[in-house]
């Protein structure tokens, strides 16, 4: 079956907020009209997470899950659901919507009027921030951003919001070669995109900062410059490239 639109959420431990989550998206998608799927990429939980989602797809046809094999990380989980997804838009976000989705029809109009990527940015139009992350952890996202543009070269206000957008020729070509599996996927995402010329707008978004995320500023901002540096590493030495797939125009279907 044929979507217009895939909607993908990794998910880890995420039983205290998969069930609002999941009715706010499908109701959202059904008064829009969409022609969606919306899938769940259950990343190892030891909750209930992936048995509320069986238990919603039953009633939802639009609804189904992913398995990955264990605890894999973030980005691999959205590989995962990219890979598999069917439409000729595809939207992944954070499973606690801190960008609701009703933002996405802003990405999806980005898509549509050309670009091949778009991002959702908190930090475009900060006063769009309706809850702001603590300071601390504001103070490393903009260190984390200074250094993705020393290490990638790669000028965004803001390369981390879990709300991203794609049409299929960009899906094709940056996720078969996305090699990060944690939290620095983002980066390569985008580092992808520009080594193969895709085409990707910032789009400002609504946005509130959710308590009880597992990412440790500290610890897992030292690991993803780590990791921009693997990505940096794995440029050089070729790693990255896409004579398999044809570089072509894309006009998405609506």
């Amino acid at each position: 079956m044929e979507f217009t639109y895939s909607i993908v959420l990794p998910a880890y431990n995420e039983d205290a907020r998969i069930g609002a989550t999941l009715q706010q998206i499908l109701t959202f998608a059904a008064k829009q009209g969409w022609s969606a799927e919306v899938i769940v990429v259950n990343d190892g939980s030891t909750d209930n997470t992936a048995e509320m989602v069986r238990q919603q797809a039953i009633h939802n046809p639009m609804l189904r899950l992913i398995e990955n094999p264990g605890n894999r990380g973030k980005g691999y989980s959205v590989r995962n659901g990219m890979l598999h997804a069917q439409g000729e838009i595809l939207l992944f976000s954070d499973a606690d919507l801190s960008s609701p989705i009703d933002e996405a029809p802003k990405l999806f109009a980005a898509i549509q009027q050309g670009a091949d990527i778009a991002i959702g940015s908190r930090w475009l139009r900060p006063e769009l921030q309706t809850t702001r992350q603590p300071l601390r952890r504001q103070i490393f996202g903009r260190l984390f951003n200074l250094a993705l543009r020393i290490i990638l070269g790669l000028h965004f206000e803001d390369s981390q919001c879990g709300f991203k957008a794609f049409n299929r020729r960009a899906v094709d070509l940056v996720f078969p070669m996305q090699r990060i599996e944690r939290w620095g996927f983002d980066p390569e995402i985008l580092f992808l995109a520009r080594t193969f010329g895709l085409k990707v707008e910032e789009v400002p978004v609504r946005w509130a900062h959710r308590p009880g995320g597992s990412i440790h500023p500290v610890r897992d901002g030292l690991r993803m410059v780590e990791e921009m540096v693997k990505i940096r590493w794995n440029a050089l030495t070729g790693k990255y490239t896409a004579t398999h797939v044809e570089l072509k125009s894309y006009s998405p279907k609506v």
